[in-house]
């Protein structure tokens, strides 16, 4: 990046709002996935025209730009790959409106996910998609990765709730879509094409959301089983028994070994682990939900059942849950924090296979997850530094995702697709779906300066299969 760009930028934000100094630049190399790349320059913007005017320059001078919020993404989504410019977004961080008459809030990309909860308490209501990072990620990044969360079953995700959104496109044209009301039918939805897009089409600059009221009481319970495909079989005969838990996670025998390892928890080391969590307006309404589950454990051979009596009693049945990535990170130094879904009735099939190819490859693959919505998290832990235990990783990984799209599949539920899936989009898309993305990337950015390398859509970029990730974990650091 020539010095002359350098001092733009360094006009449009300010100088204590800009960055070339190593060790923020080394800072802003990586997130929270394995992925590292070091930019040339970060800029902390305050609002939507200084985004704009950065955005008019870069894309003049057909320089890379990569929004960022928390750098929370386990994808590499917020890695800035291609060098360039990073474009904080957390300084955007008000809560501009709660309306709760209209049941919205309009709130920049930087408010913290668990900073709107709190926002929210006072009036009883909340935004319900729960990401585990909640008490650090951003909105921003909420809304361009997706996110979703343990509440996924029965709430859905962050396309679900987004209204609208102000968006500043590449060539820093300044797009308004959606509407402040509960529904619309006017036009292409052009807020839903922005959500999940990994900030490759524009950079949001302000979020309208829908909000719910707050179901005040919680019914919690915990399982053990003896084998995966009981515990499959429990979760998906729960799912269409017309009974939808607030939340249903799983936890497999690799996870409880590793948390018995590493604290003093003493968990039941069984080969599947589910908490299930019911809610109603009344004692009695979630009770009887949490009963209707509890038969369903029993018919499917849960070998223990445990009702939670209290909240406190509850916080010590998701202790299992709550600390397994925690823990994980101790197994090995590297990590694969995997994400893909499945068909409810296909999640018996996908944890045996996810158990099936830790064995074959000798690799150890904890996995948790938000069973309810057929979304599983198995966690590769690896040694980097091993070339051996790389390449069975590297072949893992991609026969896991060749059985996920055997099932019906989809390569990520929440995480989003960023550096780690980019070389697998074409097992999941046909020719047709990936021309039709890459002409939206070419209308909206011809000059692929928005966030480039991710997803596999840029000009130059395949998404092919024959790429593996070794190549996106290089980089310059």
């Amino acid at each position: 990046m020539e010095r002359k760009i350098k001092e733009a930028i360094k006009q449009i934000v300010g100088p204590e709002n800009f960055t070339e100094a190593l060790i923020d630049l080394v800072s802003y190399s990586s997130d929270s996935s394995e992925y590292q790349h070091r930019p040339e320059a970060a800029a902390w913007v305050q609002d939507s025209k200084q985004v704009s005017a950065i955005l008019e320059l870069a894309n003049k001078h057909k320089i890379p730009v990569t929004p960022r919020g928390a750098g929370t993404s386990l994808a590499g989504a917020a890695v800035p790959q291609r060098g360039g410019l990073v474009l904080d977004m957390s300084r955007m961080n008000r809560i501009l409106k709660i309306s709760i008459e209209d049941r919205l809030v309009i709130v920049e990309p930087g408010v913290v996910y668990d900073d709107l909860q709190r926002a929210l308490e006072p009036y009883g209501f909340f935004f319900p998609p729960d990401p585990a990072s909640g008490a650090v990620c951003t909105l921003g990044g909420n809304v361009n990765t997706n996110a979703g969360g343990i509440k996924g079953a029965k709430y859905g995700v962050t396309k679900d709730y987004v209204l609208g959104l102000e968006v500043v496109l590449p060539n820093g044209r300044i797009l308004h879509t959606g509407t402040k009301c509960m529904k619309t039918s006017s036009g292409y939805d052009l807020t839903k094409l922005f959500v999940g897009s990994e900030g490759t089409l524009g950079v949001i600059t302000r979020i309208t959301l829908k909000i719910s009221p707050k179901v005040p009481l919680v019914s919690t319970a915990m399982a053990t089983f003896e084998t995966l495909r009981k515990a499959g079989r429990a979760v998906s005969e729960i799912m269409y028994s017309g009974i939808i838990p607030s939340a249903l996670e799983i936890v497999d025998k690799q996870t409880l070994v590793a948390i018995n390892e590493n604290t003093a928890l003493g968990l039941p080391e069984v080969e599947a682990l589910l908490v299930v969590e019911t809610e109603g307006h009344t004692k009695e309404e979630a009770e009887f939900q949490l009963l209707k589950i509890i038969e369903v454990f029993k018919k499917n051979g849960a070998a223990t059942i445990r009702r939670a009596n209290s909240r406190e009693e509850a916080d010590t049945l998701w202790i299992a849950r709550k600390t397994a990535y925690g823990v994980m990170a101790r197994i090995n130094p590297n990590l694969f924090v995997e994400d893909l879904a499945v068909p409810i009735s296909r999640v018996p099939d996908m944890l045996q296979a996810i158990s099936d190819i830790a064995k074959k490859y000798n690799i150890k693959m904890p996995t948790v997850g938000h069973a309810g919505d057929g979304n599983l998290h198995p966690v590769i832990c690896f040694n980097a530094s091993d070339a051996d235990e790389r390449k069975r990783v590297e072949e893992a990984s991609t026969e896991l995702f060749e059985k996920v799209i055997e099932m019906g599949g989809t390569l990520t539920g929440e995480h989003g697709i960023g550096l780690a899936k980019a070389h697998l989009m074409g097992l999941e898309h046909d020719e047709v779906a990936l021309d039709l993305m890459r002409a939206i990337k070419q209308l909206l950015d011809p000059n692929n300066i928005l966030n480039p390398g991710k997803m596999g859509l840029g000009c130059e970029e395949s998404a092919s299969t024959d790429k593996g990730r070794n190549i996106a974990l290089s980089g310059q650091v």
